[in-house]
């Protein structure tokens, strides 16, 4: 990742996420509005408020993401692909689908690349395409499991790998695991996102590789950035 040399650089590689399952309209709106006053890279939210999001972010550089099969990731292969199909339709720009973590675990290739791949051409055959990311919840999984899944999400093409969905009891992003997801992804990216809460822990993801941060106290984390640089 490169260097961040101001608040606006900093809040560019952030997508200001939503998730609470209680999020109402008036949330919604509030989150836009902090994204277009911000520069945020994108808002995440549940596919509920996708077509709101995208009706207040229209022409603005702001992406509106969504999440699937969120947050256990045990949804079938198809109901993720539908699932998907239905909020790009609705006006997401982006997808962060939960990965079957069963699979994962047992090390199942053939399955997590079928899902995968499903997903993905869901994605693709967009126009333009949509963006695909991987949330493998890292925290919840052992060093070759890890690894496993990184390489998978790496021959398919995918184009983020995500370490956490921040709901699992097991943890969120750290940075040890976005250095090892770093080192397996290939040509994709590396989302760092639950317990970023602070411009220390979003500087300390970027240094460590991560490419796009998934945060709830974005407008903090900006500010603190922002804070800081004026006193250098």
């Amino acid at each position: 990742m490169a260097v961040i040399r101001n608040h606006r650089e900093l809040a560019g590689v952030i997508d200001h996420t939503l998730l609470s399952a209680t999020a109402s309209a008036e949330d919604i709106v509030r989150l836009c509005g902090e994204a277009k006053e911000w520069g945020f890279a994108a808002v995440c939210v549940m596919p509920r408020w996708v077509e709101l999001a995208a009706d207040i972010l229209n022409q603005t550089k702001v992406h509106v993401c969504s999440v699937i099969s969120f947050p256990f990731g045990a949804d079938k292969t198809k109901v993720k692909a539908g699932a998907a199909e239905d909020a790009i339709f609705d006006g997401a720009d982006e997808i962060d689908v939960v990965a079957d973590l069963a699979a994962i675990q047992a090390g199942d290739n053939a399955y997590l690349t079928r899902e995968f791949r499903e997903v993905l051409a869901v994605c693709r055959e967009m126009k333009p395409a949509a963006i695909l990311k991987v949330i493998i919840e890292a925290a919840a999984l052992d060093e070759a499991q890890k690894r496993f899944a990184c390489r998978v999400c790496a021959a398919v093409g995918v184009d983020f790998i995500k370490t956490s969905t921040g709901f699992h009891p097991a943890g969120g992003a750290s940075v040890e695991d976005v250095k090892l997801m770093k080192e397996e992804s290939g040509a994709c990216r590396i989302k760092a996102s639950g317990g970023v809460r602070t411009a220390k822990d979003a500087l300390a993801m970027l240094e460590a590789g991560a490419d796009r941060l998934g945060c709830s106290a974005s407008v903090r984390i900006v500010e603190e950035f922002k804070a800081m640089a004026g006193r250098t």
